[in-house]
């Protein structure tokens, strides 16, 4: 019998004749049986770098590896916006990609290690044979990748486990090993176990061919332009083209929420440049950093010898913009952009839909090879980010149709943009461990004296929960918050000691030792279940700012998923059910003139008297007609989720309960909102004393 040496010598002899010159050819990509899109990843050398671990921790090595991505357009209809997913596997970080990006906005260096979706950059779209006549470099975009992976060395291949076209409407088959050796064996019988030992060399690429989907169905209307429609999305920025000169061109930018939930705060906007561009001029925004150093002393200080950069804005790489103030909205030099100038803020469509947007324009610099009117590309990589609300993931700026603007002359007319390119951002939900909430909800009831308080830590714990400080515990973080008397809710946490510890005490609760800590929230919502009849039932939201500055323009939302179809009135606020809620949010904000939610302020007597919270108040009444088995008090007249400015509150894990201390005292909501109707108009003290009355009530 033959050892394995002996066979590798055979194998070699018999196939060297009909091997190619040289193994870094790349194998055939695009097979005749393949009318659709063909995907190909092959792998092109590796190495190991340090730190050197291998002998005692292998699956921590790094290893740089070089590979591409070859993406080909064999079929009749154009490709457009291509994107690619990876499936990469071995803890990669992606360095370098070339002719593409990844899709969700992240800059490189980035791990990739759960796989990655990448797309077209600069050319987003792939022509067909018919329409360039077999042009391969119209038909297809190869992408050089530079990494490095983990634990996967020579003589093995690290290969992605999946691989998938990720524009929608296509088929894709089972990705497919192919190298040298294993065409040989197509013409020669003979054993592939003979061969194993040169299987690691041959076998480095992986492919996949991919076909429209007869059965694929899509909510996007079809298109027969150029472009593709617009994408929907939580906030969507416009980047406009509206001016182009052989060496600059002026862009303006639109930010959009249409979030109906999520408001954004002192924004931050950044992305990446790709082609050398820097920022010259700009009105209705400013760069958060004014740095000309990369161009004076790099390649735009070479080209452009005679050119003044001290009035130039910005040569970052990736510069970070933000809003100006309001008293720039009229400045000539600075303002005078429609929807600029509002320091930041832009808030749901649902509050006001002419504030849901902010814009800016400026003069972006080119540099050669770009130097034409038509050569325009957008930047990469956008970001944004809020001082309050959720995070956003922002996908890479598409290519669409103009954008329109109103005639500034005034007429029944639109001039268009020269060019056009949408970003999509979403609000983040990842798998990460939650962040704390900002804000927090109480659930008391007329049935109960018990109010349920916000949950512990609620809004986070600082350093100081659960460590001890002069021989004692100062709080728990782990345990459940104590049941408050109703008066409680209008003092501060740690005014609340007292009050809380001799309640607990009147109903023979036990005390724990530590105390629970508190819920640390800037702001908290009372739920009250004021009353509950055949016919209909009331609710009281109070919202509590015990922060040190005022609160503008708030807003919460309130999600009741079986009675909110019930809804009649809101009496103290400005409230309305959002249609594209499944009429099971109610939006709540202040009345005109009642839109702030004033800071937390000293007692009459600061010296005994605790502080006084910001407040405001309504009724809310709902009917039970056409609403079926709905049960008020165990739990439909309770919210299931709460939102602030944005953010979503925390919520008590229980619910009062209706079997105990019940009272049958039920006050008329119509003569409750004749008072409560007045109560931003009187003192802070007075509001105090009236508020304290009303929760005994």
């Amino acid at each position: 019998m033959a050892t394995p040496a002996i066979l590798y010598v055979l194998c070699i002899s018999l196939f060297f004749p009909f091997l190619p010159t040289s193994f870094s050819q790349p194998p055939n990509t695009n097979p005749p049986i393949c009318n659709g899109v063909i995907i190909t990843y092959r792998y092109l050398t590796g190495n190991e770098i340090p730190p050197i671990i291998s002998p005692v921790d292998p699956a921590n090595q790094p290893y740089r590896f070089e590979s591409t991505l070859t993406v080909r357009n064999n079929g009749p209809v154009e490709l457009k916006n291509w994107r690619v997913f990876v499936g990469f596997r071995h803890g990669e970080l992606l360095v370098s990609a070339s002719n593409a990006v990844l899709a969700d906005g992240e800059s490189l260096p980035a791990n990739v290690s759960g796989g990655a979706v990448f797309s077209g950059s600069p050319v987003t779209d792939l022509k067909t044979a018919i329409e360039t006549a077999g042009d391969v470099d119209q038909m297809q975009a190869v992408v050089d990748l530079v990494g490095t992976q983990f634990g996967v060395g020579a003589p093995n291949v690290p290969l992605p486990d999946n691989l998938t076209l990720a524009n929608d409407g296509y088929l894709c088959t089972n990705p497919t090993r192919q190298g040298i050796i294993e065409k040989v064996f197509k013409k020669f019988v003979i054993s592939e176990e003979t061969c194993s030992l040169l299987e690691h060399v041959t076998r480095n690429d992986t492919s996949i061919c991919c076909m429209p989907d007869p059965n694929a169905t899509t909510n996007i209307t079809p298109f027969d332009d150029d472009f593709p429609p617009l994408q929907p999305g939580d906030l969507t920025i416009m980047y406009d083209v509206v001016t182009t000169y052989e060496s600059n061109y002026w862009a303006q930018v639109t930010i959009t929420n249409h979030d109906p939930f999520s408001r954004v705060e002192n924004w931050i906007l950044s992305w990446d440049w790709t082609e050398g561009e820097f920022i010259n001029s700009m009105r209705g925004a400013y760069p958060k950093i004014v740095d000309t150093g990369e161009c004076v002393f790099g390649e735009p200080g070479q080209f452009y010898e005679e050119f003044d950069f001290s009035k130039a804005l910005s040569c970052d790489k990736r510069p970070t913009i933000m809003d100006l103030p309001l008293t720039r909205t009229n400045d000539t030099s600075l303002g005078m952009v429609p929807f600029c100038c509002r320091n930041g803020s832009i808030l749901p469509p649902s509050m006001d839909l002419r504030r849901s947007k902010s814009s800016f324009v400026m003069q972006v610099y080119k540099m050669p090879p770009n130097l034409n009117k038509t050569l325009l590309s957008p930047p990469r990589n956008w970001e944004i980010n809020s001082t309050i609300g959720p995070g956003y993931k922002c996908g890479q700026p598409i290519r669409v149709d103009p954008t329109l603007f109103p005639d500034p002359t005034g007429l029944p007319s639109h001039t268009t943009a020269i060019a056009s390119w949408q970003v999509v951002c979403n609000v983040t939900r990842t798998v990460e461990p939650k962040r704390p909430a900002k804000c927090c909800v109480s659930f008391s009831s007329f049935f109960n004296d018990s109010v349920i308080p916000c949950n512990t830590c609620a809004c986070g714990c600082d350093g100081n929960s659960n460590n001890p400080r002069n021989g004692e515990n100062v709080c728990s973080a782990n345990e459940q918050p104590l049941l408050l008397p109703p008066q409680a809710l209008l003092v501060p946490f740690d005014n609340r000691t007292k009050l809380a510890k001799t309640f607990a005490e009147l109903k023979r609760r036990e005390i724990p030792n530590p105390l629970p800590c508190g819920d640390n929230c800037g702001v908290s919502i009372n739920w009250h279940l004021l009353s509950d009849f055949d016919k209909g039932w009331t609710a009281r939201v109070t919202l509590f700012n015990w922060g040190d500055t005022d609160i503008v323009d708030w807003f919460a939302a309130v999600e009741l998923d079986k009675a909110m179809p019930g809804f009649e009135e809101v009496y103290s606020m400005d409230g309305k059910v959002l249609p594209d809620s499944n009429n099971a949010t109610l939006f709540l904000q202040g009345f005109p003139g009642l839109n702030y939610l004033v800071a937390e302020k000293n007692g009459s007597n600061p010296r005994k008297d605790p502080p006084v919270p910001g407040t405001q108040q309504s009724v809310i009444s709902f009917t039970k007609k056409k609403i079926s088995g709905i049960n008020v008090a165990l739990r439909d007249g309770f919210p299931t989720k709460v939102y602030f400015n944005g953010e979503e509150c925390s919520l008590p894990t229980i619910l009062p309960n209706p079997g105990a201390n019940e009272s049958r005292f039920q006050p008329d909501p119509k003569l409750v909102e004749h008072f409560q109707f007045h109560l931003s108009t009187i003192s802070h003290f007075s509001r105090y004393l009236f508020l304290l009355l009303f929760f005994f009530a």
